[in-house]
Protein backbone atom coordinates (compact mmCIF):
# COMPACT_ATOMS: atom_id res chain seq x y z
CA UNK A 1 0.00 0.00 0.00
CA UNK A 2 1.11 3.55 -0.70
CA UNK A 3 1.91 5.57 2.40
CA UNK A 4 0.23 8.89 3.21
CA UNK A 5 1.57 11.68 1.01
CA UNK A 6 3.90 14.12 2.77
CA UNK A 7 2.93 17.79 2.63
CA UNK A 8 6.44 18.96 1.76
CA UNK A 9 7.91 16.31 -0.48
CA UNK A 10 11.26 16.28 -2.26
CA UNK A 11 10.93 14.49 -5.58
CA UNK A 12 13.65 13.94 -8.16
CA UNK A 13 13.25 12.96 -11.78
CA UNK A 14 16.40 11.57 -13.35
CA UNK A 15 16.66 11.33 -17.13
CA UNK A 16 19.69 9.60 -18.65
CA UNK A 17 20.97 11.75 -21.51
CA UNK A 18 20.96 10.18 -24.99
CA UNK A 19 20.87 6.85 -23.19
CA UNK A 20 21.33 4.29 -25.98
CA UNK A 21 24.03 6.32 -27.72
CA UNK A 22 25.73 7.07 -24.40
CA UNK A 23 25.91 3.36 -23.50
CA UNK A 24 27.44 2.60 -26.90
CA UNK A 25 30.00 5.35 -26.34
CA UNK A 26 30.80 4.12 -22.83
CA UNK A 27 31.49 0.67 -24.25
CA UNK A 28 33.47 2.00 -27.20
CA UNK A 29 35.53 5.07 -26.20
CA UNK A 30 36.48 5.65 -29.87
CA UNK A 31 32.96 7.03 -30.34
CA UNK A 32 33.48 9.75 -27.72
CA UNK A 33 33.09 13.26 -29.10
CA UNK A 34 31.57 12.03 -32.36
CA UNK A 35 28.13 12.14 -33.91
CA UNK A 36 26.62 8.72 -33.22
CA UNK A 37 23.25 7.20 -34.06
CA UNK A 38 21.92 3.92 -32.75
CA UNK A 39 19.93 2.32 -35.56
CA UNK A 40 17.88 -0.72 -36.40
CA UNK A 41 19.05 -3.39 -38.81
CA UNK A 42 19.53 -2.13 -42.36
CA UNK A 43 19.39 -5.68 -43.72
CA UNK A 44 15.89 -6.22 -42.33
CA UNK A 45 14.72 -2.71 -43.32
CA UNK A 46 14.61 -1.50 -39.73
CA UNK A 47 17.23 1.08 -40.68
CA UNK A 48 15.89 4.02 -38.77
CA UNK A 49 17.45 6.13 -36.04
CA UNK A 50 16.46 4.88 -32.58
CA UNK A 51 18.68 7.25 -30.60
CA UNK A 52 21.42 9.77 -31.21
CA UNK A 53 24.30 11.47 -29.43
CA UNK A 54 24.33 15.15 -28.52
CA UNK A 55 26.46 16.07 -31.56
CA UNK A 56 24.15 14.18 -33.90
CA UNK A 57 21.17 15.92 -32.33
CA UNK A 58 22.79 19.33 -32.89
CA UNK A 59 23.29 18.40 -36.55
CA UNK A 60 19.55 17.89 -36.91
CA UNK A 61 19.37 14.11 -36.64
CA UNK A 62 16.06 13.02 -35.18
CA UNK A 63 14.61 9.78 -33.88
CA UNK A 64 12.70 7.76 -36.53
CA UNK A 65 14.67 9.26 -39.44
CA UNK A 66 16.00 6.77 -41.95
CA UNK A 67 19.76 6.32 -41.90
CA UNK A 68 19.92 7.85 -45.38
CA UNK A 69 18.08 10.97 -44.23
CA UNK A 70 20.25 11.26 -41.12
CA UNK A 71 23.50 11.02 -43.09
CA UNK A 72 22.31 13.72 -45.46
CA UNK A 73 22.09 16.07 -42.49
CA UNK A 74 25.22 14.75 -40.81
CA UNK A 75 27.67 13.15 -43.30
CA UNK A 76 30.14 12.27 -40.53
CA UNK A 77 27.46 10.34 -38.62
CA UNK A 78 28.60 6.98 -37.21
CA UNK A 79 25.81 4.40 -37.06
CA UNK A 80 25.82 1.46 -34.67
CA UNK A 81 23.35 -1.38 -34.17
CA UNK A 82 21.19 -1.39 -31.06
CA UNK A 83 21.93 -3.73 -28.14
CA UNK A 84 18.84 -3.69 -25.94
CA UNK A 85 20.20 -6.30 -23.55
CA UNK A 86 23.12 -3.98 -22.74
CA UNK A 87 20.83 -0.98 -22.27
CA UNK A 88 18.75 -2.97 -19.80
CA UNK A 89 21.91 -3.94 -17.89
CA UNK A 90 23.01 -0.31 -17.65
CA UNK A 91 19.52 0.74 -16.59
CA UNK A 92 19.73 -1.72 -13.68
CA UNK A 93 23.20 -0.42 -12.74
CA UNK A 94 21.87 3.13 -12.60
CA UNK A 95 18.97 1.98 -10.44
CA UNK A 96 21.47 0.49 -7.97
CA UNK A 97 22.98 3.95 -7.63
CA UNK A 98 19.54 5.42 -6.93
CA UNK A 99 18.98 2.79 -4.24
CA UNK A 100 21.85 4.25 -2.22
CA UNK A 101 19.65 7.28 -1.51
CA UNK A 102 16.06 5.97 -1.26
CA UNK A 103 13.81 2.94 -1.57
CA UNK A 104 11.14 4.99 -3.34
CA UNK A 105 12.08 4.60 -7.01
CA UNK A 106 9.58 4.48 -9.85
CA UNK A 107 10.73 3.79 -13.39
CA UNK A 108 9.33 5.85 -16.26
CA UNK A 109 10.79 3.88 -19.12
CA UNK A 110 14.25 2.36 -19.39
CA UNK A 111 16.10 5.67 -18.98
CA UNK A 112 13.95 7.75 -16.62
CA UNK A 113 13.00 7.38 -12.96
CA UNK A 114 11.34 9.31 -10.17
CA UNK A 115 12.89 9.22 -6.69
CA UNK A 116 11.25 10.37 -3.47
CA UNK A 117 14.08 11.61 -1.23
CA UNK A 118 11.87 13.35 1.33
CA UNK A 119 13.32 11.20 4.12
CA UNK A 120 16.87 11.10 2.75
CA UNK A 121 18.09 14.28 4.43
CA UNK A 122 21.15 12.44 5.74
CA UNK A 123 22.50 12.78 2.19
CA UNK A 124 21.73 16.50 1.94
CA UNK A 125 19.11 18.62 0.23
CA UNK A 126 17.28 17.48 -2.87
CA UNK A 127 19.66 19.48 -5.04
CA UNK A 128 22.70 18.01 -3.30
CA UNK A 129 21.37 14.47 -3.71
CA UNK A 130 20.70 15.14 -7.39
CA UNK A 131 24.28 16.32 -7.85
CA UNK A 132 25.65 13.26 -6.02
CA UNK A 133 23.63 10.98 -8.27
CA UNK A 134 24.86 12.73 -11.40
CA UNK A 135 28.46 12.47 -10.20
CA UNK A 136 28.14 8.76 -9.39
CA UNK A 137 26.48 7.91 -12.70
CA UNK A 138 29.21 9.76 -14.58
CA UNK A 139 32.22 8.40 -12.68
CA UNK A 140 31.03 4.80 -12.35
CA UNK A 141 29.21 4.21 -15.63
CA UNK A 142 30.44 6.91 -18.00
CA UNK A 143 26.90 8.25 -18.53
CA UNK A 144 25.30 11.61 -17.79
CA UNK A 145 21.85 12.45 -16.55
CA UNK A 146 19.70 15.52 -16.06
CA UNK A 147 17.81 15.72 -12.78
CA UNK A 148 14.80 17.79 -11.87
CA UNK A 149 14.16 18.55 -8.19
CA UNK A 150 10.69 19.61 -7.08
CA UNK A 151 7.81 19.02 -4.67
CA UNK A 152 5.83 16.81 -7.06
CA UNK A 153 6.42 14.35 -9.90
CA UNK A 154 5.13 16.50 -12.75
CA UNK A 155 7.33 19.50 -11.96
CA UNK A 156 10.34 17.25 -11.27
CA UNK A 157 9.91 15.80 -14.78
CA UNK A 158 9.71 19.32 -16.20
CA UNK A 159 12.93 20.20 -14.40
CA UNK A 160 14.86 17.30 -15.88
CA UNK A 161 13.75 18.39 -19.36
CA UNK A 162 14.78 22.03 -18.94
CA UNK A 163 18.57 21.66 -18.89
CA UNK A 164 20.38 18.98 -20.89
CA UNK A 165 22.79 17.34 -20.80
CA UNK A 166 24.22 16.75 -17.31
CA UNK A 167 22.42 19.35 -15.18
CA UNK A 168 20.29 19.80 -12.08
CA UNK A 169 17.24 22.06 -12.13
CA UNK A 170 15.31 23.00 -8.99
CA UNK A 171 11.64 23.95 -9.23
CA UNK A 172 10.27 24.78 -5.79
CA UNK A 173 7.24 26.55 -4.37
CA UNK A 174 8.98 29.91 -4.54
CA UNK A 175 9.92 29.84 -8.21
CA UNK A 176 7.53 27.51 -10.06
CA UNK A 177 5.22 30.32 -11.22
CA UNK A 178 8.14 32.16 -12.80
CA UNK A 179 9.90 29.01 -14.03
CA UNK A 180 7.07 26.74 -15.16
CA UNK A 181 4.14 28.90 -16.14
CA UNK A 182 5.98 30.60 -19.02
CA UNK A 183 6.59 27.26 -20.76
CA UNK A 184 4.44 26.01 -23.68
CA UNK A 185 1.52 23.91 -22.48
CA UNK A 186 2.86 21.06 -24.63
CA UNK A 187 5.85 20.82 -22.24
CA UNK A 188 3.58 19.63 -19.43
CA UNK A 189 3.68 15.90 -18.79
CA UNK A 190 0.71 14.06 -20.34
CA UNK A 191 -0.10 16.92 -22.74
CA UNK A 192 0.44 15.46 -26.20
CA UNK A 193 0.07 17.09 -29.59
CA UNK A 194 -3.67 16.66 -29.96
CA UNK A 195 -4.42 17.79 -26.40
CA UNK A 196 -2.20 20.85 -26.92
CA UNK A 197 -4.12 21.69 -30.10
CA UNK A 198 -7.43 21.38 -28.23
CA UNK A 199 -6.15 23.71 -25.50
CA UNK A 200 -4.80 26.17 -28.06
CA UNK A 201 -8.31 26.48 -29.51
CA UNK A 202 -9.34 27.97 -26.17
CA UNK A 203 -6.37 30.39 -26.06
CA UNK A 204 -4.42 28.19 -23.67
CA UNK A 205 -0.85 28.30 -24.95
CA UNK A 206 1.30 28.18 -21.83
CA UNK A 207 1.24 26.15 -18.63
CA UNK A 208 0.33 29.38 -16.84
CA UNK A 209 -2.65 29.85 -19.15
CA UNK A 210 -3.78 26.36 -18.18
CA UNK A 211 -3.35 27.00 -14.44
CA UNK A 212 -5.25 30.28 -14.67
CA UNK A 213 -8.14 28.77 -16.62
CA UNK A 214 -11.41 27.82 -15.00
CA UNK A 215 -11.37 24.27 -13.71
CA UNK A 216 -15.06 23.95 -14.56
CA UNK A 217 -14.48 25.22 -18.10
CA UNK A 218 -11.73 22.65 -18.69
CA UNK A 219 -13.99 19.89 -17.41
CA UNK A 220 -16.75 20.98 -19.78
CA UNK A 221 -14.39 20.92 -22.79
CA UNK A 222 -12.04 17.99 -22.05
CA UNK A 223 -13.77 16.12 -19.24
CA UNK A 224 -12.08 14.81 -16.10
CA UNK A 225 -8.73 14.87 -17.88
CA UNK A 226 -9.04 18.66 -18.19
CA UNK A 227 -9.36 18.92 -14.41
CA UNK A 228 -6.33 16.67 -13.93
CA UNK A 229 -4.21 18.82 -16.24
CA UNK A 230 -5.34 21.94 -14.39
CA UNK A 231 -4.12 20.40 -11.14
CA UNK A 232 -0.77 19.46 -12.67
CA UNK A 233 -0.26 22.98 -14.04
CA UNK A 234 -1.21 24.45 -10.66
CA UNK A 235 1.40 22.39 -8.81
CA UNK A 236 -1.22 20.21 -7.09
CA UNK A 237 0.03 16.82 -8.30
CA UNK A 238 0.07 14.52 -5.27
CA UNK A 239 0.68 11.17 -6.96
CA UNK A 240 3.19 9.14 -4.93
CA UNK A 241 6.49 7.62 -6.01
CA UNK A 242 6.20 3.88 -5.53
CA UNK A 243 8.52 1.85 -3.35
CA UNK A 244 10.97 -0.58 -4.95
CA UNK A 245 8.93 -3.54 -3.71
CA UNK A 246 5.61 -2.27 -5.09
CA UNK A 247 4.68 -4.13 -8.27
CA UNK A 248 3.29 -2.12 -11.15
CA UNK A 249 0.09 -3.42 -12.67
CA UNK A 250 0.38 -4.30 -16.31
CA UNK A 251 -1.42 -1.55 -18.22
CA UNK A 252 -1.03 -2.81 -21.77
CA UNK A 253 0.63 -5.48 -23.86
CA UNK A 254 1.65 -4.74 -27.41
CA UNK A 255 4.04 -5.39 -30.25
CA UNK A 256 5.13 -3.41 -33.29
CA UNK A 257 7.43 -3.94 -36.24
CA UNK A 258 9.11 -2.03 -39.04
CA UNK A 259 8.86 -4.43 -41.95
CA UNK A 260 11.65 -5.27 -44.39
CA UNK A 261 9.65 -3.58 -47.17
CA UNK A 262 6.72 -1.17 -47.24
CA UNK A 263 3.22 -2.56 -46.89
CA UNK A 264 1.58 -1.79 -50.23
CA UNK A 265 -1.92 -3.23 -49.90
CA UNK A 266 -4.44 -4.72 -47.51
CA UNK A 267 -3.07 -8.25 -47.93
CA UNK A 268 0.32 -7.05 -46.67
CA UNK A 269 -1.37 -5.38 -43.71
CA UNK A 270 -3.36 -8.52 -42.88
CA UNK A 271 -0.17 -10.60 -42.83
CA UNK A 272 1.59 -8.31 -40.38
CA UNK A 273 -1.48 -7.83 -38.20
CA UNK A 274 -1.80 -11.61 -37.94
CA UNK A 275 1.73 -11.96 -36.61
CA UNK A 276 1.35 -9.03 -34.24
CA UNK A 277 -1.99 -10.13 -32.79
CA UNK A 278 -0.75 -13.69 -32.28
CA UNK A 279 2.29 -12.35 -30.42
CA UNK A 280 0.14 -10.11 -28.21
CA UNK A 281 -2.35 -12.88 -27.50
CA UNK A 282 0.40 -15.35 -26.58
CA UNK A 283 1.81 -13.00 -23.95
CA UNK A 284 -1.59 -12.03 -22.61
CA UNK A 285 -2.43 -15.70 -22.03
CA UNK A 286 1.04 -16.50 -20.66
CA UNK A 287 0.96 -13.71 -18.05
CA UNK A 288 -2.67 -14.24 -17.07
CA UNK A 289 -3.42 -10.54 -16.57
CA UNK A 290 -7.02 -10.97 -17.74
CA UNK A 291 -9.11 -10.25 -20.79
CA UNK A 292 -8.45 -7.11 -22.82
CA UNK A 293 -11.30 -4.75 -23.58
CA UNK A 294 -9.45 -2.20 -25.73
CA UNK A 295 -7.36 -2.59 -28.90
CA UNK A 296 -5.01 0.15 -30.12
CA UNK A 297 -3.58 0.29 -33.66
CA UNK A 298 -0.52 2.39 -34.54
CA UNK A 299 0.54 2.98 -38.14
CA UNK A 300 3.51 4.91 -39.51
CA UNK A 301 3.75 5.58 -43.23
CA UNK A 302 6.81 5.98 -45.46
CA UNK A 303 6.82 9.72 -44.74
CA UNK A 304 7.16 8.90 -41.00
CA UNK A 305 3.70 10.26 -40.17
CA UNK A 306 1.92 8.46 -37.32
CA UNK A 307 -1.72 7.43 -37.05
CA UNK A 308 -3.02 5.88 -33.82
CA UNK A 309 -6.59 4.77 -33.18
CA UNK A 310 -8.29 2.57 -30.61
CA UNK A 311 -11.62 0.86 -30.06
CA UNK A 312 -13.47 -1.23 -27.51
CA UNK A 313 -13.95 -4.92 -28.18
CA UNK A 314 -17.51 -6.20 -28.36
CA UNK A 315 -16.57 -8.76 -25.70
CA UNK A 316 -13.48 -8.90 -23.42
CA UNK A 317 -11.00 -11.38 -24.90
CA UNK A 318 -7.53 -12.89 -24.96
CA UNK A 319 -7.86 -14.23 -28.51
CA UNK A 320 -5.67 -13.19 -31.42
CA UNK A 321 -8.55 -13.37 -33.91
CA UNK A 322 -10.60 -10.90 -31.87
CA UNK A 323 -7.63 -8.51 -31.73
CA UNK A 324 -6.99 -9.00 -35.45
CA UNK A 325 -10.58 -8.23 -36.44
CA UNK A 326 -10.63 -5.07 -34.31
CA UNK A 327 -7.22 -3.86 -35.55
CA UNK A 328 -8.09 -4.55 -39.18
CA UNK A 329 -11.38 -2.70 -38.81
CA UNK A 330 -9.54 0.30 -37.34
CA UNK A 331 -7.07 0.24 -40.23
CA UNK A 332 -9.74 0.04 -42.94
CA UNK A 333 -11.81 2.83 -41.40
CA UNK A 334 -8.92 5.23 -40.77
CA UNK A 335 -6.01 4.68 -43.16
CA UNK A 336 -6.39 6.47 -46.51
CA UNK A 337 -3.41 5.00 -48.42
CA UNK A 338 -1.91 8.37 -49.32
CA UNK A 339 1.40 6.53 -48.95
CA UNK A 340 2.64 3.03 -48.17
CA UNK A 341 2.97 1.73 -44.62
CA UNK A 342 6.43 1.46 -43.07
CA UNK A 343 5.63 0.12 -39.60
CA UNK A 344 2.61 -1.05 -37.68
CA UNK A 345 1.80 -1.94 -34.07
CA UNK A 346 -1.01 -3.47 -32.03
CA UNK A 347 -1.58 -3.15 -28.27
CA UNK A 348 -4.34 -4.33 -25.96
CA UNK A 349 -5.30 -2.79 -22.61
CA UNK A 350 -7.99 -2.20 -19.99
CA UNK A 351 -7.90 -5.72 -18.61
CA UNK A 352 -10.66 -7.53 -16.75
CA UNK A 353 -10.03 -10.37 -14.35
CA UNK A 354 -10.30 -13.82 -15.92
CA UNK A 355 -12.91 -14.68 -13.32
CA UNK A 356 -15.18 -11.79 -14.29
CA UNK A 357 -18.51 -12.72 -15.84
CA UNK A 358 -18.61 -12.49 -19.62
CA UNK A 359 -20.90 -9.99 -21.28
CA UNK A 360 -24.49 -11.06 -21.88
CA UNK A 361 -24.84 -12.46 -25.39
CA UNK A 362 -21.37 -14.00 -25.62
CA UNK A 363 -21.23 -17.74 -26.28
CA UNK A 364 -19.22 -18.80 -23.24
CA UNK A 365 -18.58 -22.39 -24.33
CA UNK A 366 -17.47 -21.34 -27.80
CA UNK A 367 -15.14 -18.71 -26.34
CA UNK A 368 -13.58 -21.24 -23.94
CA UNK A 369 -13.02 -23.70 -26.81
CA UNK A 370 -11.24 -21.00 -28.80
CA UNK A 371 -9.05 -20.09 -25.80
CA UNK A 372 -8.11 -23.75 -25.31
CA UNK A 373 -7.22 -24.06 -29.01
CA UNK A 374 -5.09 -20.88 -28.79
CA UNK A 375 -3.24 -22.31 -25.79
CA UNK A 376 -2.53 -25.57 -27.61
CA UNK A 377 -1.22 -23.74 -30.66
CA UNK A 378 1.03 -21.68 -28.39
CA UNK A 379 2.36 -24.87 -26.79
CA UNK A 380 3.16 -26.38 -30.19
CA UNK A 381 4.97 -23.23 -31.29
CA UNK A 382 6.94 -23.13 -28.06
CA UNK A 383 8.07 -26.71 -28.55
CA UNK A 384 8.63 -26.81 -32.32
CA UNK A 385 9.17 -23.17 -33.26
CA UNK A 386 6.96 -20.21 -34.10
CA UNK A 387 6.65 -21.28 -37.75
CA UNK A 388 5.36 -24.78 -36.92
CA UNK A 389 1.73 -23.58 -37.02
CA UNK A 390 0.83 -20.74 -39.36
CA UNK A 391 -2.31 -19.17 -40.75
CA UNK A 392 -2.71 -19.25 -44.49
CA UNK A 393 -2.58 -15.49 -44.91
CA UNK A 394 1.01 -15.44 -43.61
CA UNK A 395 2.28 -17.78 -46.34
CA UNK A 396 2.19 -15.04 -49.00
CA UNK A 397 5.44 -13.54 -47.69
CA UNK A 398 7.13 -15.39 -44.84
CA UNK A 399 9.66 -12.62 -44.23
CA UNK A 400 6.97 -10.41 -42.69
CA UNK A 401 7.05 -12.63 -39.62
CA UNK A 402 10.65 -11.81 -38.82
CA UNK A 403 11.00 -9.64 -35.72
CA UNK A 404 7.43 -10.26 -34.57
CA UNK A 405 8.18 -12.92 -31.98
CA UNK A 406 6.59 -13.15 -28.53
CA UNK A 407 8.79 -11.36 -26.01
CA UNK A 408 8.55 -9.25 -22.87
CA UNK A 409 9.56 -5.98 -24.53
CA UNK A 410 6.01 -4.98 -25.47
CA UNK A 411 4.69 -5.04 -21.90
CA UNK A 412 3.96 -1.63 -20.45
CA UNK A 413 3.58 -1.14 -16.71
CA UNK A 414 2.81 1.82 -14.51
CA UNK A 415 1.26 5.08 -15.66
CA UNK A 416 -0.26 5.15 -19.10
CA UNK A 417 1.33 8.06 -20.91
CA UNK A 418 -0.98 8.50 -23.87
CA UNK A 419 -4.05 10.21 -22.50
CA UNK A 420 -5.25 11.88 -25.70
CA UNK A 421 -8.55 10.39 -26.78
CA UNK A 422 -7.51 10.18 -30.39
CA UNK A 423 -4.09 8.87 -29.45
CA UNK A 424 -1.97 10.92 -31.83
CA UNK A 425 0.95 11.43 -29.49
Amino acid sequence: MVDKIEKDRVILHSDLNNFFASVETALNPELKGKAVAVCGSVEERHGIVLAKSELAKKAGVKTAMTIHEAKKLCPELITVKSHHDLYEQYSLKVRKIYERFTDRIENFGIDESWLDVTHSKIFGTGEQIANKIRAAVKSELGLTCSVGVSFNKVFAKLGSDMKKPDATTVIDKTNYVKTVWRLPVSDLLYVGKSTALKLNRYNIYTIGDLANSSREFLHSKIGKWGEALWMYASGLDDTPVKRIDEDDDVKSIGNSVTTYRDLENLTDVKMVLTYLCESVSERLIRYGVGKATTVTLSVRDEKLMWLTRQCKLQFPSVLSTDFFNAALDLFIKNYRWHSFVRSIGVAVSDFLSEGEQLTLGQNVKEYEKRVELEKRVNSIRKKYGSDSVRKGVTLCDKQFGRGVKPSDKGIVTGVRINSDQDGED
